[in-house]
């Protein structure tokens, strides 16, 4: 019997010796999938795919994993200030169910890795601040009236329970404007930077890092202007590229370099129409210097710009920064995924953000005279309760397998097929793609030398991982 037992365990950890160094090549993929009529919504199908000879069916993808680009540092949601009151005022248990099905990565759980902050307040603000409002007429040059304290409301309780559910989330934090006293118009809305306090306000960034880092809130970047070309938002601030390539050499690089901080600086932060705004400054020397990259949105232009400005300056990395997904006019999960997830990374994107974490039924809170009212959230929450939309979807088929550190590789392009494929830090391999097509499509993932035969319905998204 004692024999029996030792030849029964020796063949047990033989043959999960082989299954563990077993190439990726002779596993199965699983498949997670959403289905343009929303009955399968980033479901894992029971049957996996496997990986064989001489099994191609319809097109070939064939995947290159020697050939590799970018490295990705996560996918995510704005957690505007809006988010976070919804969240906040939820009970403990239905706000911990809600963080951990968004940031846990375990079981179904979708594991957002990046988050965008506003500095102050943004449009989905229930009302308007900065961290350094003064009463008309008066100014704070020494910034001695600084104050987190409306974010400490909110914002920042929620963001330390999601760092304590996912401690290495990245965070990229961005001002709609500067406080009014610092502006040509002395108003929220609207108005420029006036070069006078081109220092004080390079100081206020400087501040604002501090206090989050006091609270234990890491900010890995900060753009310098959300939108800096729209004055239409409640609050906005405009700030051409001439007058964010003086602020950046002469005052907000050297006040980061001279306070040891290390948060990057994105430049930017507006949308695909105008590259040759980052463009003209990244060919500043003295500018480029204290810049990381570019972020960017898709309200107007093509995806393609960013793959224009890393073509000119390719040490210079690329930022998906926010762009809005609404149900309506007939919106399916595939186009969001095809613009955004697939088109954004193909275009040497680091990472992709959408906007915005949550909102209520009635797509509030936001500001008045300005705020967004069509701005539906991710989640949709109302008291305890929360309902997940297009957009939590549309994240969830990149964030839950292509964890930071993931790298992207070669893959077939295709105009039915659009995909992307990333290798994860751990050897797996993710691949999304969306049916273009307007019938099934049948295809195969040729990955060294084998193929795995799959289809997808018409509009539907598929998530392979092996």
């Amino acid at each position: 019997m004692y024999f029996a037992k030792a030849i029964f365990r020796h063949f047990i950890l033989s043959l999960i010796t082989i299954l563990l160094t077993m190439p990726a090549s002779a596993q199965n993929a699983s498949l997670w999938l959403s289905t343009v009529n929303r009955k399968s919504e980033f479901e894992l199908q029971k049957e996996t795919i496997p990986f064989a000879e001489n099994t191609t069916t319809g097109q070939q993808i064939s995947i290159d994993d020697t050939k590799t680009f970018q490295t990705i540092d996560g996918f995510g949601f704005a957690l505007t200030g809006g988010s976070a009151m919804l969240i906040k005022a939820m009970s403990p248990a239905a706000r911990t169910a809600l963080l951990k099905d968004v940031f846990a990565s375990d079981g179904n759980n979708i594991g957002v890795s990046y988050l965008r902050l506003s500095i102050g307040a943004s449009d989905l603000n229930q009302s308007v601040f900065t961290y350094d409002d003064m009463p008309d007429g008066e100014t704070d040059p020494s910034l001695k009236k600084f104050s987190l304290s409306q974010d400490m409301n909110d914002v920042v309780p929620v963001l330390k329970e999601i760092l304590a559910i996912n401690k290495n989330i990245k965070i990229l934090s961005s001002p709609w404007t500067a406080p009014c006293w610092m502006k040509t118009n002395n108003n929220i809305k609207g108005g420029q930077l006036k070069p006078e306090y081109y220092k004080v306000y390079a100081d206020y960034f400087v501040k604002y890092i501090k206090a989050m880092q006091q609270q234990g809130i890491t900010i890995d970047a900060i753009t310098i202007q959300n939108e800096p070309l729209n004055d239409r938002n409640t609050p906005s601030m405009q700030m051409f590229a001439p007058e964010q390539a003086t602020f950046i050499k002469t005052a907000l690089g050297p006040a980061l370099k001279a306070a040891g901080i290390k948060t990057k600086i994105v430049l930017f932060d507006h949308n695909c129409d105008t590259p040759e705004y980052p463009m003209s400054i990244l060919a500043d020397p003295e500018a480029a210097k204290y810049v990381d990259g570019s972020g960017f949105h898709l309200y107007a232009g093509t995806i393609d710009a960013m793959s224009e400005v890393h073509e000119v300056f390719p040490a210079k990395n690329l930022y998906f920064t926010e762009q809005m997904i609404i149900e309506r006019n007939g919106t399916t999960i595939g186009m969001p995924v095809e613009r955004l997830i697939i088109g954004a990374t193909n275009n040497w994107s680091k990472n992709v953000l959408l906007w915005n974490l949550a909102a209520d039924q009635n797509n509030d809170p936001h500001t008045n005279d300005g705020g967004c009212p069509i701005c539906q959230g991710a989640i949709t929450i109302q008291g305890d309760q929360f309902s997940k939309n297009i957009a939590y979807y549309t994240i969830a088929h990149a964030s839950k397998f292509v964890v930071p550190g993931s790298v992207r590789v070669a893959s077939t392009k295709s105009d039915k097929l659009p995909n992307v494929v990333f290798k994860t830090p751990d050897g797996k391999m993710v691949m999304i793609v969306v049916n273009v097509n307007g019938r099934r499509q049948n295809f195969s993932i040729t990955y060294k030398g084998k193929y795995a035969a799959t289809s997808l319905g018409s509009g539907d998204v598929g998530t392979y991982v092996w």
